[in-house]
């Protein structure tokens, strides 16, 4: 038997192996883009290392894509095969994967739970369940995980940076913004290249209306990030955000094209269908869009992206960006097939006790997708109608304040366009109390509270 970098005892062929697996898992907590390589390293050192399975099945989930499905199921059946003699901890990590591949991914994170009881220095288990209850609308959840695993840590423990990240973003969510960017800036004197640090620093000061400060720390750190993954697409997108509240639309777009969107990237950084770049694009396009700015064809290659993607469903919080896609190129024969491709989902995955993913798109991401289709064809009262009864539950498909404002945007602008006044103030008492700024500091709605005053 032998150990990881933090104690915790795996079962593997050697300690070059397991050292190995620590580098993979480390390239997952610092968003390397090289995690595949990572990952090949360990197997071609020990091919019956089970831990290593269970590692590529939660990569393959971590995609959101039904296309990596078949590798999530092979990798859980590799591990099931190679870890029957490994420890309790091992098998509980097998349960949570199988849980996930199922459909049930709150499930998966009551077994992390599980094992961080036992094992608070599991890091896996720790980021995987902050991961998959942000994606579940649960930063009651997260910041609760932070709470109870942090007083085990120290920071001489390998990994400490990703516990400081994910305080600092929980408490975030959850709308501590003192407590969050301390434990944010504290990671980045750490390690200035802490990208899930940075990121969560970036919504606090998004949250807290300081768009210069913004602009500042994004510029100022993102010559840390050379190898990373594409999360750095999401931090330009914030530095976009901020300049959409500055007004400097030519800024956003440069941004756009050079940063969050930028096709010509190596293919180990664009990837024009994960789930997060599309949520970045759509949701900047549309937001521009309100704003009267001229995005040429920009939409068209979502749009295509998006068609390839009907009836994959696994992100709820993205189908509703697929669909702005489509409503914005007039795509209405594609519109109606994704609407039918998340009932069919819905339906597919176990009628009589769906999971919570299937639940979600049923009950709160078709709803939405609805009406994002009938605002894009101008049926504002009826997008208002099909949006309306779940406005409230939106945080249920996960996202940030500050990625679920696109959907708040939608049904305020539908709202204004059918003469809904009613429902205009309703939005707009909403957003005052869930975000700190007030509406008419923010361009979104700026307009909304200026009716509202008349």
């Amino acid at each position: 038997m032998h150990s990881d970098i933090r104690g915790l005892e795996i079962t593997a062929a050697s300690a070059e192996a397991v050292r190995a697996f620590d580098y993979a898992i480390d390239g997952y907590l610092t968003y390397r883009a090289d995690i595949p390589q990572r990952l090949g390293a360990v197997f071609a050192l020990d091919p019956e290392f089970g831990m290593a399975h269970v590692l590529k099945g939660y990569f393959a989930m971590l995609a959101y894509k039904q296309a990596a499905l078949p590798m999530a199921r092979q990798a859980l059946h590799d591990a099931w095969r190679y870890i029957n003699t490994g420890t309790p901890r091992e098998h509980a990590h097998v349960a949570a994967l199988e849980a996930w591949v199922d459909g049930q991914p709150d499930r998966a994170a009551e077994v992390w739970d599980q094992i961080l009881c036992d094992h608070p220095h599991d890091i896996l288990a720790f980021r995987l369940a902050h991961f998959v209850n942000f994606w579940l609308g649960r930063p009651e959840a997260m910041l609760s995980s932070v709470l109870s695993v942090e007083k085990h840590w120290s920071e001489a423990q390998p990994g400490y940076n990703s516990i400081l990240g994910c305080r600092c973003f929980a408490h975030e969510e959850s709308g501590y913004y003192t407590e969050a960017e301390h434990a944010g800036r504290e990671a980045i004197r750490r390690d200035p290249g802490d990208l899930w640090a940075t990121h969560g620093v970036a919504h606090v000061l998004e949250m807290t209306g300081r768009r210069g400060e913004g602009i500042a720390w994004v510029e100022g750190l993102q010559h840390n990030w050379a190898g990373a993954n594409n999360l750095q697409h999401h931090l330009w997108w914030h530095l976009a955000m901020y300049n959409v509240e500055r007004g400097d639309f030519a800024r956003v777009l440069e941004l756009y094209d050079t940063g969050f969107r930028n096709l010509s990237a190596p293919l180990t950084v664009a990837n024009p269908d994960v789930y997060i770049d599309v949520q970045n694009a759509c949701s900047m396009l549309f937001r521009l869009g309100r704003q009267g700015v001229d995005v040429g064809d920009r939409w068209i290659e979502l749009a295509d992206q998006a068609e390839a993607r009907i009836g994959d469903c696994l992100s709820a919080f993205t189908v509703p960006h697929w669909m702005m896609a489509l409503a914005a190129t007039g795509r209405d024969s594609a519109a109606e097939q994704m609407l039918a491709g998340m009932r069919d989902f819905a339906q597919a995955s176990n009628a009589e006790t769906p999971g919570i993913t299937a639940r979600l798109v049923r009950d709160i991401a078709l709803p939405i997708s609805v009406a994002v289709f009938a605002h894009g064809q101008g049926r504002h009262a009826d997008a208002v109608a099909a949006m309306r009864p779940v406005i409230g539950e939106m945080y249920r498909l996960g996202g940030s304040h500050a990625q679920q404002d696109v959907l708040e945007q939608v049904f305020l602008d539908s709202a204004l366009k059918a003469g809904l006044s009613n429902d205009v103030r309703m939005l707009m008492e909403r957003v005052a109390g869930r975000h700190p700024v007030a509406p008419e500091r923010r361009r979104g709605y700026a307009m909304a509270a200026d009716i509202l005053k008349a």
